[in-house]
């Protein structure tokens, strides 16, 4: 079993930045494969990022160059760096995390003002 714990979100106004952190704890040694997704008030839940346990990282076309996925292993967690942020980045963002199962964290709200 893995628990997965979001900091860090809040209220921002456009072209401003923010930092999540996902800390892991449990069967962190098991990871594979950590990201973020985020789903806005009335879409569906979309990948941001993810970060494999070799240090590969992927982007969604619409926050590649403006977020950035790193993680330290030695603190088990994964960071999400957003610069220049738009208004349409407002949505709950999750941490995932899986082995041969798939982890959630409970979420933690962006809202990026105009």
């Amino acid at each position: 079993q893995v628990q997965l714990v979001e900091s860090g979100g809040g209220l921002v106004q456009a072209g401003g930045s923010l930092r999540l952190s996902c800390a892991a704890s449990g069967s962190t040694s098991s990871i594979n494969t950590s990201g973020w997704y985020r789903q806005a008030p009335g879409k569906q839940r979309e990948l941001v990022a993810v970060i494999s346990s070799g240090g590969r990282t992927d982007y969604a076309s619409s926050v590649k160059g403006r977020f950035t996925i790193s993680r330290d292993n030695a603190k088990d967690t994964v960071y999400l760096q957003m610069n220049s942020l738009k208004p349409e980045d407002t949505a709950v963002y999750y941490c995932y995390a899986s082995n041969y199962l798939a982890y959630w964290g409970q979420g933690t709200q962006v809202t990026v003002s105009s």
